[in-house]
């Protein structure tokens, strides 16, 4: 065969093209290739849609979740009753750093027996039963009946804040229940430990099981509780230091002091030895 020339069709080839079935069946292989890369193409396109939206919804579920923690630091601590202008004080916590008159007032008398007030003791205006909220979101960790403190039930709110709800009746929660700022919590009662109060609610502010002065976070975030704890953990620090100062300072001052004394001591015997020496 010369170059450039086409190389000549088999004969048995060009029969097999002119039978009638061949063309059909090369058309419909061709048509079940196409489907089946097409269905592929669609399968794989479906698939990849799943990935995308399990991942958003992921992103999702993680944005509302920080969502929900950035939420509970910035919520404002409010006063544990649903008609905040109807409540009045009964009795006040005992703060160390207040005057004695206003100690006086925060002292709870139970059994002839003093006892400082770890939180504030709310009542309504008419004396009657009155609707206990929330002061924050969390969860509710214990639910007790106490005969003396008139039952109790307490909040954590995480970072080691704890809210404390006594006295107080015809209680709708139970531990493990998750409960929203302003959520009724049960019914002011009446507590044999403070029975001065008549009907009332005991709300406890306390971080990490130590007992706050609740009227210094009202109307504040919790993240306020943080930074007073915090400035009080450095006051008694630079107390602490200050006062190991002092000390060490008494004690440089006490030993020089005694070796001032023990050298005048020596001066001494040192003039009667020369006294006897010189008679």
């Amino acid at each position: 065969m010369r170059e450039g020339e086409k190389k000549p069709i088999p004969p048995k080839m060009k029969d097999f093209f002119k039978k009638r079935w061949v063309f059909p069946a090369v058309y419909l292989l061709s048509a079940a290739l196409l489907i089946s890369g097409f269905i592929w193409y669609q399968v794989a396109s479906v698939d990849t849609a799943k990935e995308a939206d399990l991942e958003g919804n992921a992103l999702i579920e993680e944005f509302e979740e920080e969502a929900a923690e950035v939420n509970s630091t910035i919520e404002n601590i409010m006063l544990p009753v649903k008609n905040q202008n109807e409540a009045i004080v009964k009795t006040n916590f005992y703060d160390e750093n207040a005057s004695e008159k206003q100690q006086e007032t925060a002292l709870v008398v139970y059994n002839n027996t003093y006892h400082p007030n770890t939180g504030m003791d709310f009542a309504a205006k008419d004396g009657k039963s009155f609707d206990v909220t929330a002061a924050l979101s969390g969860k509710v960790t214990q639910v007790r009946e106490d005969s003396l403190l008139g039952n109790v039930v307490e909040i954590e709110h995480g970072n080691g804040v704890v809210t404390t709800y006594q006295s107080i009746q015809d209680i709708g929660l139970k531990a493990g229940d998750e409960v929203a700022q302003g959520d009724v919590i049960g019914k002011a009662g009446q507590s044999l430990f403070n029975e001065k109060a008549g009907i009332h609610v005991h709300f406890e502010v306390r971080k990490d099981g130590v007992a706050l002065n609740p009227q210094e976070f009202f109307n504040k975030p919790v993240s306020a509780i943080e930074e007073v704890v915090n400035e009080e953990k450095e006051e008694a620090t630079e107390q602490e230091n200050q006062g190991a100062a002092e000390e060490s300072k008494d004690a440089a001052e006490e030993s020089e002091q005694e070796s001032s004394k023990l050298e005048d001591q020596s001066n001494s015997q040192e003039d009667t030895n020369e006294e006897k020496s010189s008679s």
